[in-house]
């Protein structure tokens, strides 16, 4: 098993990428308490002890190596809204960093939603894996259902590539039932292009 990935952090205009810590609890508990019906495809904790014990689960899948956590800070008010990570680290190279990541684990308060802020998330992230770790591949999956998800990946120019039949778990029911997964990825070559149009889309030089 690969060595954790070294926490970093990610700055843009309107978001800051941070490693997550149990320093963000109080501040998630809250931005995942208010007006909760846009969650309903995505698992969200609900209440500071469902918070509490989600960042502890996250700080120890990255301790095991196999995610890296962030919160995501709004650059307005300094306060975390909301959680992404990298997962589904893949090595082929034999190197300390990963040759493909899929970005995922992504929600934002309710506030936070159409600010912005996912758009350069996705764009920080994207540069970081490209850039820094020169990832293969980055993958963005989530519920087939979701269409707004779905149109939030699209828009930002990832490639669509299929379903995954019964892949992972649905975050809607009282039991496990299994996810029919949309998957979108963007590959090496792409990403110059991917670069230029998410520039452009949040209107920032090159």
């Amino acid at each position: 098993m690969a060595a954790p990935l070294t926490p970093v952090t990610l700055t843009g205009s309107r978001v800051r990428l941070e490693p997550l810590s149990t320093d963000h609890v109080a501040d998630l508990a809250e931005a995942a308490s208010s007006d909760r019906s846009t969650f309903g495809l995505t698992w969200v904790p609900d209440g500071l002890d469902a918070t509490d014990d989600y960042v502890a689960s996250l700080l120890a899948d990255h301790a095991a190596g196999l995610v890296l956590p962030f919160a995501q800070i709004d650059q307005h008010t300094g306060r975390a809204v909301g959680c992404t990570r990298y997962l589904d680290l893949r090595w082929w190279r034999g190197r300390d960093v990963p040759d493909e990541v899929e970005i995922g684990g992504t929600w934002l308060a309710r506030s936070a939603q159409g600010t912005g802020i996912n758009t350069e998330a996705k764009y920080l992230l994207l540069r970081h894996a490209f850039e820094v770790y020169d990832a293969w591949r980055v993958q963005i999956v989530t519920d087939a259902r979701n269409a707004r998800s779905r149109g939030g990946i699209e828009s930002i120019g990832a490639t669509f590539e299929g379903i995954l039949r019964n892949h992972r778990i649905v975050a809607d029911t009282p039991s496990p039932s299994p996810r029919q997964a949309a998957v979108y990825s963007v590959i090496r070559d792409e990403w110059p292009d991917v670069r230029t149009h998410l520039q452009t889309k949040m209107g920032v030089q090159p």
